[in-house]
């Protein structure tokens, strides 16, 4: 008898659990994963091997997706006859579902006047390099797509680069740590001495603006910050940026230095940016080749700021902030998404749903009894952008929708 009441105990308080769960949502997709990325090898590399290896099994990347060719890599630049007989290949391999692209290599970094990102973005076009002059701009800048290949015909690309294989491994590690952290940490947006380096300086003010609301930001004028612990953004302009030994970087952060040859990984004269890497942040950007200061030509602060706290991965915030990137090389782990997925608890009667990864409008709540349905409109919901918390209401159902509306 007494076995049996604990029995009937035990699945009245399971019963009284199973009742107090919130329920299970299922969210539109709004971002990048890896079933939309492909990640080039270079065959001839043992270091790109490795790591596209050691990406895959991270991030569970299709084997379709794994797309190998073969090159030299022993110097920095590829010449663009090369460049269009791998890229004839990748293309011919790529299935036609693939979004976007990572490159699984240090060297070579640059295809003559582009970025080897950029050329992989769009196909070596001289039209996308002008030394010191405009260039043409990129269709993905501030787009809202989520699809770049299938809206606007290229895929954006990002390198897995570094100093060496564990580099390389910790910056994927990185990466996925971040994944729907939520991290409390600080953008640092930093004005500096030197004032042909220091032009992104005018528009921190609206970056400020645009991202204060869902990221503690900071406006420092002096040429470098030291000993903070808390960085999530670096944005300033120097040709070699001190004290990176001193800081903090969380998982997902992005930072870098407009200057002139920063994109060059490997041989530039001034700082490369796998130092930011090296110090601890997930991506970083610069330029191969002499661009001069346009704005255009740099990441914009507010953007990848903006677009990455709506819950994007990397890849796509980053690029979305350089309006004219064919001079300039994106470097990281392209699917790290800091404020993607949701949390959802009860409060009191009502279930409370939190999620930075719904861009703004409308959505029709629907509930069911299982995740195969059918479900049954219960509700529209209006969502403004950036953090939202969605209080709605005494929710009956185990499993519920958002359909995106308007």
């Amino acid at each position: 008898m007494r076995t049996i009441i604990l029995l009937q105990l035990i699945f009245v308080l399971a019963a009284m659990h199973a009742e107090a769960s919130p329920p299970f949502f299922l969210l539109p997709k709004t971002s990048l994963g890896p079933e939309d990325i492909a990640v080039i090898v270079n065959d001839s590399d043992p270091l790109s091997r490795e790591i596209a290896a050691y990406y895959q099994s991270r991030r569970g990347i299709p084997e379709a997706n794994m797309i190998h060719v073969s090159f030299p890599h022993n110097s920095p630049n590829m010449t663009p006859a090369e460049f269009g007989s791998i890229k004839a290949q990748v293309d011919a391999k790529t299935p036609k579902s693939v979004q976007a692209f990572a490159l699984a290599w240090t060297t070579p970094y640059r295809v003559d006047c582009m970025s080897i990102t950029s050329a992989f973005a769009f196909g070596f076009d001289r039209a996308f390099c002008s030394q010191c002059g405009p260039t043409r701009m990129s269709p993905y800048y501030n787009s809202t797509s989520t699809t770049p290949y299938f809206d606007l015909k290229m895929r954006p690309a990002m390198m897995l680069a570094g100093t060496g294989i564990q580099a390389v491994k910790a910056l994927i590690d990185r990466g996925i740590a971040s994944d729907g952290s939520h991290p409390r940490g600080t953008g640092y947006l930093v004005s500096t001495s030197d004032k042909a380096r220091n032009v992104r300086a005018a528009m921190f003010p609206e970056a400020v603006e645009v991202n204060g609301h869902w990221v503690n930001m900071k406006l420092i004028e002096k040429d470098s910050i030291k000993d903070k612990k808390d960085v999530l953004f670096y944005f300033t302009g120097l040709a070699s940026v001190p004290d990176l030994d001193t800081l903090g970087f969380l998982p997902g952060a992005i930072a870098d230095h407009l200057t002139s040859t920063g994109g060059m990984l490997t041989d530039s004269g001034q700082m490369s940016i796998l130092r930011w890497l090296e110090a601890g942040a997930t991506a970083s950007y610069g330029s191969v080749v002499e661009p001069c200061n346009y704005l255009q030509k740099f990441p914009y602060p507010g953007q990848a700021i903006y677009w990455y706290v709506q819950g994007e991965s990397l890849i796509e915030a980053y690029w979305k902030s350089v309006a004219w990137p064919g001079e300039g090389v994106f470097v990281g782990e392209p699917l790290a998404k800091p404020f993607g997925g949701y949390s959802v608890k009860t409060e009191g009667n009502e279930v409370v749903l939190r999620t930075q990864s719904l861009p703004p409008g409308l959505y029709a709540l629907l509930g069911a009894d299982s995740l195969v349905g059918p479900y049954i409109p219960v509700q529209e919901i209006m969502v403004g952008p950036g953090k939202s918390e969605l209080h709605l209401g005494n929710l009956g159902k185990p499993v519920y929708r958002l359909e995106r509306i308007r």
